[in-house]
């Protein structure tokens, strides 16, 4: 582990897989569960070109790394975020594959260019601006909130960057999975690949991956549910070996049900 600057209130973590450490506030958004999902669930060639957009802090980019010797770029809006995605690339001494970019997803590909990338990943914020009051802390209310892109921003900019015959995955919520497959299709994406992820069996859904082909053929595939929780204390044994490689995640249950419990809201 490289030494680097911590600002004010920062500290780091561990991300307990390949002795990843990442750099988090409690004054911004930190990274939960569908980050490291859509990091372990999206597909990535063993070589090549991959792009992490609203990469936040680069925990996707670097839980990727770990899974291919691609050249991985992430893409992030806020200024504060997109600094701390660059200090976890020289942290874990990744800096030169991993490269971390502060701008405008919508307008990003006049920067790296179009179709350059086999693989895009995204964890877009999940809900509309709302009417009424918002979060007074602007990094929670923009990695929440379409503020600076809606679902259809995200899908475009994701579709000027893949190439033809290349991957875009997400994660979002289930009640947005209409939007997703009917704009994916707009922008010459074709859903392949769906799975849902439920904290407790005889529950709803509360997340989707989802993972489409550009120019793809027709059809697609839905994979088993990934079930959180196998009892109602401990993980279930995919999870335990995604964040702990088998080892119990008993010490770490209050923090992710009100992480779940937060998502379903």
């Amino acid at each position: 582990m490289k030494h680097v600057e911590l600002r004010s209130t920062e500290r780091i973590d561990d991300l307990l897989t390949y002795d990843l450490k990442i750099i988090q506030s409690d004054e911004v958004f930190s990274f939960s569960m569908d980050a490291v999902l859509l990091g372990r669930f999206a597909s990535v060639p063993p070589k090549g070109r991959v792009l992490d957009l609203c990469t936040g802090n680069g925990v996707v980019p670097l839980l990727l790394s770990t899974r291919t010797r691609a050249d991985i770029w992430g893409v992030e809006i806020q200024e504060r975020l997109a600094d701390m995605a660059k200090r976890n690339a020289v942290l874990n001494g990744l800096e030169g594959r991993l490269h971390m970019v502060q701008g405008d997803l919508k307008t990003i590909h006049s920067e790296l260019g179009h179709g350059q990338f086999d693989v895009v990943t995204v964890n877009p914020p999940y809900l509309p601006v709302p009417n009424g009051e918002q979060n007074t802390n602007a990094h929670f209310a923009a990695a929440r909130h379409e503020i600076h892109c809606t679902l259809e921003d995200v899908i475009a900019a994701c579709a000027k960057q893949v190439k033809a015959g290349g991957k875009v995955a997400m994660v979002h919520r289930p009640t947005r999975l209409v939007d997703i497959c009917t704009l994916m299709r707009q922008y010459r994406i074709e859903p392949k690949r769906i799975r849902f992820v439920h904290a407790r069996a005889g529950e709803e859904a509360m997340m989707v991956l989802i993972e489409g082909i550009k120019d793809g053929k027709p059809e697609i595939r839905t994979l088993p549910p990934l079930i959180v929780y196998a009892m109602e204390k401990d993980y279930c044994q995919e999870l335990q070996e995604i964040y702990y490689g088998g080892r119990s995640a008993l010490a770490f249950v209050e923090e992710d049900a009100a992480e779940l419990s937060e998502m379903r809201e």
